[in-house]
């Protein structure tokens, strides 16, 4: 007489959510994107990164005008400069945040004028709030899908309202996130940010130095003025730690028009 209450591996939640099954869960992690992403035809994506603390320039104006109408009322001292100025670079970087929107919402009109059947150079995102919503709610704005790769943190990084339900992901692994922020990637857009940016964005530079992604890929670092203070590129070099070559692995932009102009010509000279 067969055992009862036998349970199949792949059912078995216990084994599956052990350590013993962690290969299961990185494949996973992989295979399931992968299918998406060709039941949807997305072929390609342009990367968006950036900070998770950015506001929309409604929300930063709003929360400036109530700074201001608090720090009349009392007595102005070092703790209100910093105060003020700390929200003087919160519009700053909303200025930043609507610029996202604006290059996401243009790559996404002319990405779907193009023929074929697969859906080409889709704005992708790390999924959450800040840069990343700009992008997401930019091509949404542009009448297109976009890509959210979100992963599961203890703040920040709850999925923005703007991805697609079918293109939303949730990962565990970092490793695997940047799997695929890197795989499908034809373009990259690197915004103001913290750690997560920084993080994205070297180890994208040091793939690309090091030849470790075959494809040419166009990167626009945007905000000279923030990442002129973040990073001293030219001292990589004085130091002899970068090549002068190197430099040329991105270009550093300001301005929408000429970074949208740039990855328009950049992705149909290589990719069509």
């Amino acid at each position: 007489m067969a055992p009862k209450n036998l349970v199949k591996a792949y059912r078995n939640e216990d084994f599956l959510k052990g350590p013993d099954a962690r290969l299961v869960r990185i494949l996973a992690e992989y295979l399931e994107p992968e299918s998406r992403f060709r039941r949807l035809k997305v072929q390609d994506t342009v990367v968006f990164f950036g900070s998770a603390r950015s506001l929309p320039m409604d929300e930063a104006n709003r929360r400036w005008k109530e700074l201001e109408v608090r720090l009349k009322q009392k007595p102005y001292g070092k703790k209100e400069r910093l105060e003020r100025e700390m929200g003087m670079l919160s519009l700053r970087m909303a200025e930043y945040y609507e610029a996202a929107r604006e290059l996401a919402k243009r790559l996404t009109q002319w990405s779907r004028t193009l023929p074929g059947k697969m859906k080409r150079f889709v704005v992708c995102s790390g999924g959450g709030p800040g840069m990343m919503e700009a992008a997401n709610r930019g091509a949404k704005e542009g009448g297109g899908l976009s890509v959210g790769l979100n992963i599961s943190l203890p703040f920040e990084q709850d999925p923005n309202p703007y991805i697609p339900d079918d293109l939303c992901f949730e990962f565990h692994y970092f490793f695997m996130r940047k799997l695929w922020f890197a795989y499908l990637a034809r373009g990259m857009v690197i915004f103001p940010g913290g750690f997560g940016t920084l993080d994205e964005m070297l180890e994208i530079l040091t793939l690309v130095q090091t030849r470790k992604l075959k494809k040419v890929l166009p990167i626009v670092v945007f905000g000279r003025d923030y990442w002129s203070q973040i990073l001293d590129f030219d001292a990589l070099v004085r130091w002899g730690t970068i090549s002068p070559q190197d430099l040329a692995l991105f270009r550093m932009m300001d301005d929408v028009d000429e970074a949208f102009e740039y990855l328009k010509t950049e992705l149909t000279r290589l990719y069509l």
